[in-house]
């Protein structure tokens, strides 16, 4: 199963905690393995023998205030526990970072898979993957049409001025790791900046959605849409627009973002883009504008990361090849944008 005391989780801490407000949940001793981790929160597998839960913590060594974001992932799964939307069961949050090293939250286990590459999809063959693909859709549709107040979620973010400030919050972030020259970025940034579509009624986001985020049961159904840490209230086109960056010709292979939209039987943008609109309702004439913006968003991400690594910070594999995927993306931006 893995080391008794995974980095960043202490056990004995942890039974200590759980045995005192969900008395007899645990069994024999806990073992704990990592189970996914890197730049988000990280994931544990813990286990007494017979049952199996998940732990979220954030990163190692992370400096911000986290007791918010722990908060915010456990709010909005236990919101959703009753919609349409598969989350796992929240079972225990705990904000106080001197039980295990930081904050954390307990929830079940839920098993699947997360398909992240292309060569796991063609197991399935085309026609799986493309109805796999159309039921993600779908998922998203049903997380779309949540009503945010009727789930307690009317506070869950600021949805007016979504868009501006997003534009500017990620302006901000390419300010601060610019390090050479990148031809269009700028032009990209002024034309989002000044073209800024009128958001439709605002809906609860989850703010990463892509089939490598959620996991998939024996019968290709979604079993649990997880990494609900960018999660908020505000433009729900802001998801379908970045599910479409990730699976477009633009997206670069080989920089760590997951190569899924390559397999055979995996819908087209304008497939995926139907399927949506017809089952939301929603006006989608615009787009193009979040397509761009989910361009640029990506650009300012992976350039982030190329600062990092230019400068020694980060060690790794792929992460040389992450510096040149940078202009693919903001063509990609421009071209959405000239598209409008």
């Amino acid at each position: 199963m893995g080391e008794i005391d995974p980095p960043g989780v202490d056990l004995r801490r942890l039974r200590e905690h759980v045995d005192a407000e969900l008395p007899g949940l645990l069994g024999g001793d806990l073992r704990g393995e990592v189970i996914a981790g890197g730049r988000s929160n990280l994931t544990y597998r813990v286990t007494d023998g017979s049952g199996t839960w998940v732990v979220r913590r954030p990163p190692l060594g992370h400096v911000l205030p986290t007791a918010h974001d722990m908060a915010r992932e456990h709010r909005v799964i236990t919101a959703l526990a009753d919609t349409a939307v598969p989350v796992p069961a929240a079972l225990l949050l705990c904000t106080d970072p001197e039980v295990i090293g930081a904050p954390f939250y307990l929830m079940e286990f839920v098993e699947g898979t997360p398909y992240r590459r292309a060569r796991q999809l063609d197991a399935l063959g085309a026609d799986r993957t493309r109805a796999l693909v159309l039921s993600m859709v779908d998922t998203l549709v049903d997380l779309h049409a949540v009503d945010p107040a009727a789930v307690g979620l009317a506070d869950f973010g600021r949805p007016d001025g979504f868009l501006e400030r997003q534009v500017r919050r990620w302006g901000k972030q390419l300010a601060a790791s610019r390090s050479r020259d990148l031809p269009g970025i700028d032009e990209l940034h002024a034309g989002l900046a000044a073209g800024l579509p009128e958001s439709p009624a605002p809906t609860v986001v989850h703010g990463d959605y892509r089939l490598d985020n959620m996991l998939v049961d024996g019968g290709d159904r979604i079993a649990a849409v997880l990494d609900w840490e960018m999660s908020t209230l505000g433009d729900p086109l802001t998801d379908v627009a970045l599910l479409l960056a990730y699976g477009s010709p633009e997206m670069p292979v080989g920089t760590g973002v997951s190569d899924a939209p390559r397999a055979a039987g995996y819908p087209s943008a304008a497939e995926i883009t139907a399927r949506y609109a017809d089952r939301s309702g929603r006006d989608v004439a615009a787009l193009d504008w979040y397509v761009g913006f989910a361009f640029f968003k990506l650009a300012v991400i992976l350039e982030g990361i190329h600062y990092r690594f230019a400068q020694g910070q980060t060690v790794g594999a792929d992460f040389d090849r992450i510096g040149a995927a940078v202009p693919r993306l903001i063509e990609g931006g421009l071209s959405r944008l000239a598209a409008r």
